[in-house]
């Protein structure tokens, strides 16, 4: 596989911005010609299955603006620092956008969203033992809660209903869990 890998020679900063930065960078080819990669370097994130006892799912629907729509997704958000424990990520998101907090966070890998252009890796996991505690969104923040089968959001995704990708992905793979385990 090292035959396919590409050699970084330069890079440059294009835009620093709040919560991703933008690179140019010319890299060596395996072939030995050169070539220019734009891409994205993100914090990371992690995203949150949560399941109640009777086998529900929480999510949210939040507005986002690059699509000017509201999209069903489940709890999620950026890492604060490249030092925060993608766990301790998880269960902020969790208690921020739904108001719940989890006995147990069963870790169900990486999803990487956009790997042609960015290095952003959001980690996964499933949530149950759920309690409800207080909803405590940021400033900045507008989401509604909603409570569905799992196995409803399951048949949603394949019906093309739940688009996002994080969603679609973390959903399929707590439902597998929780399948067989």
């Amino acid at each position: 596989m090292d035959n396919l890998a590409e050699k970084q020679i330069s890079s440059k900063v294009i835009y620093e911005g709040k919560i991703l930065d933008l690179y140019l960078d010319d890299v060596l080819l395996p072939n030995g010609n050169t070539s220019k990669r734009e891409y994205i370097k993100h914090m990371g994130a992690a995203c949150v299955v949560p399941v109640d006892e009777e086998g529900n799912v929480i999510l949210v629907n939040q507005f986002r603006y690059p699509f000017s729509a509201v999209l069903t997704e489940v709890p999620a958000g950026k890492l604060d620092s490249k030092k925060e424990e993608h766990l301790e990520a998880a269960k902020r998101e969790l208690s921020e956008e739904t108001g719940y907090s989890a006995k147990e966070l069963v870790y169900l890998g990486e999803y990487y969203p956009t790997c042609a252009y960015s290095d952003e890796v959001i980690h996964m996991y499933l949530a149950t033992g759920l309690v409800l505690e207080e909803q405590h969104l940021d400033d900045d923040e507008f989401v509604d809660v909603q409570k569905i089968p799992l196995e409803e959001a399951v048949n949603e995704i394949m019906k093309g209903n739940i688009k996002d990708g994080k969603t679609q992905t973390a959903i399929l793979k707590a439902y597998l869990y929780l399948k067989n385990n």
